[in-house]
């Protein structure tokens, strides 16, 4: 049940919830900030008031829409996606979690309907983004401050938009960032049919980089193979074959990868380990496996030594283990850098070099579907809620 707009003002923070009062007919005194005149408008959005299982606890509501103030901007929602990183913020495992009751979503393409009288930067008709997580992006329209959104060109799919502000932000900073990558040289990810590992095939071919691409193996895998190889993958192995001796020898046509990118955590970051370079980076922005990055005994590269451990990488090899976070990097840069990088990645779409995953349209309503098919195994398609 919901409670009167005086405590959802305390729990919420205004910067998310600017707008919104929950469609009870509860308006206390608080109520009147958020609207300068008439009649809120009836929205509809998928809310959690609780962590746990996403099929559980969101919920379809219907909240209420205040009119716009002077730095306010009145969006309607396009489309939405369901990310990872969107179901372990309901499940409570995430880096950033909001205050509670809290919409779903941190990615997604909106359009302008309205903006106060303050706003100059935006007009009705703009397509814009969200600036950072924890807007909650699952809802038919908002009401948000106009330093909350970035612009995006319309010209663009609107796949393409509504995926662009995580998965290719997230590919194109970490090829850029930790290693002075020239071309012709390897990077090898796992989780290569994910959201990061599409868009890190087809940047990296855009860059004149080659890719080795891991990925679990599959009753399809021929049919995923060649999805990915259509984007730009030079090579796709399974998690079985990237553990086999025979790998010794797949370097030999291609110079081993100064660069992984893991996804995944337990044995298979331990195999990205084994094949990186001397000198390489691995770098980890996820952990679909739920183990740590850790490496157990394993045949090296060496043949005079018998076993390695991960200790050994370290000392003798000379491997470098770092972290990426979005969310950090954009605290660490100015909304400046953000934006041009969102241009960068719009340019690489426009000339054809990066395109949307692999996606399944949901209708806002048929979001219990669009939620428990995310959370399945061998699922390439990315779910899109529209509105």
């Amino acid at each position: 049940m919901w409670v009167c707009s005086t405590l959802w003002r305390v729990r919420t923070p205004a910067r998310q919830w600017r707008g919104l009062l929950p469609a009870s007919g509860c308006h206390g005194p608080a109520a009147s900030s958020y609207s300068a005149s008439a009649e809120p408008a009836r929205v509809r959005a998928l809310v959690y008031g609780h962590h746990g299982d996403p099929a559980k606890v969101v919920e379809l509501k219907n909240l209420e829409l205040a009119a716009v103030r002077g730095s306010d901007v009145r969006v309607k929602m396009l489309a939405a996606p369901i990310n990872p990183s969107d179901i372990n913020m309901i499940q409570g495992n995430y880096g950033f979690l909001p205050e509670l009751p809290a919409v779903g979503g941190n990615e997604g393409v909106a359009q302008v309907v309205a903006v106060g009288s303050n706003v100059t930067g935006l007009k009705p008709g703009d397509w814009v983004i969200p600036a950072n997580a924890g807007l909650g992006t699952w809802r038919t329209e908002a009401v948000f401050s106009e330093e909350a959104l970035i612009q995006v060109p319309s010209d663009i799919p609107l796949q393409s938009a509504a995926t662009l502000g995580v998965n290719p932000c997230t590919a194109y900073r970490m090829l850029m960032d930790f290693e002075q990558l020239q071309p012709g040289d390897s990077v090898i990810q796992n989780a290569s049919n994910s959201g990061v590992g599409q868009a890190v095939i087809q940047i990296a071919a855009a860059l004149g980089l080659r890719t080795i691409n891991v990925v679990r193996d599959r009753p399809d895998i021929q049919k995923l193979s060649d999805r990915l190889k259509s984007l730009g993958a030079e090579h796709v192995i399974t998690e079985e074959e990237l553990r086999r001796p025979e790998m010794k020898n797949f370097f030999k046509d291609m110079p081993q990868p100064r660069l992984a990118l893991n996804c995944v955590g337990g044995k298979s970051s331990t195999e990205l380990l084994r094949q990186l370079a001397r000198g390489g980076t691995m770098v980890t922005y996820g952990g679909m496996a739920k183990q740590p990055v850790v490496a157990s005994v394993f045949l090296p590269s060496e043949p005079s030594m018998s076993f390695l451990c991960l200790q050994s990488l370290l000392i003798f090899k000379d491997l470098k283990l770092r972290g990426f976070w979005l969310s950090q990097w954009k605290k660490d840069h100015s909304p400046d850098q953000f934006k041009e990088l969102i241009l960068t990645l719009c340019d690489l779409i426009r000339r054809g070099q990066l395109t949307a995953p692999a996606c399944s349209q949901v209708p806002l309503q048929d979001y219990q579907s669009a939620l428990e098919a995310s959370m399945k195994p061998f699922i390439s398609s990315k779910q899109i809620l529209t509105m």
